[in-house]
């Protein structure tokens, strides 16, 4: 009998495009530790299936004033209906993941209110910090983030571009799901 690779199915939803490239690079890393890993944009869809023959499911969603984005927040709706709490995998794209201590449930407020919000319990919750890209923005987007990041310590000069993503991080979390999807009966 031949043993069947683990894999996971990946959701997210991406404003611009940073949370994309985090879960293409996420993607990556987990086919050098054995495991498949089949990517979807919820954006592309407005009913996307939910792959329930997956060892693990994996939501990725930025963060877009305040709140996850809708496509996110509608589909962990589905997704919570017919795959066990224990077999999902929540990932926070936000720009608060780029302080020291903010990429847990307890040290990050988007996530923490995510999933009290929701009331679920992933097997995995974290947070991962993405990119700051102010003249890419409009303008409404752009004063509005500004305001965020003067509040909270951040750099609010337009013409700033910070990728905060670390890259290291989204190794180690792919290490963590394969440990869960091999661990996972």
């Amino acid at each position: 009998m031949v043993s069947q690779r683990p894999r996971i199915a990946i959701y997210y939803a991406s404003h611009d495009g940073q949370t994309r490239k985090i879960v293409d690079r996420l993607g990556e890393f987990l086919g050098m530790r054995g495991v498949g890993a089949t990517i979807t944009d919820l954006s592309a869809s407005s009913s996307p299936i939910v792959d329930t023959e997956a060892d693990f499911v994996l939501l990725a969603a930025a963060i877009r004033y305040g709140f996850h984005l809708p496509a996110a927040r509608r589909f962990l709706t589905r997704l919570r209906a017919v795959v066990p709490e224990e077999r999902i995998a929540l990932v926070s794209i936000n720009l608060t993941a780029r302080k020291a201590g903010r990429q847990t449930a307890e040290g990050n407020v988007y996530l923490r209110n995510w999933l009290k919000r929701t009331g679920i319990r992933p097997a995995l919750a974290v947070a991962v910090a993405g990119r700051l890209d102010y003249p890419a923005y409009r303008w409404f987007d752009r004063m509005m983030i500004q305001a965020i990041m003067s509040i909270s310590g951040g750099p609010t000069d337009p013409t700033t571009v910070v990728e905060y993503t670390n890259w290291s991080e989204v190794e180690n979390l792919s290490q963590k799901l394969t440990n869960l999807v091999t661990s996972t009966p």
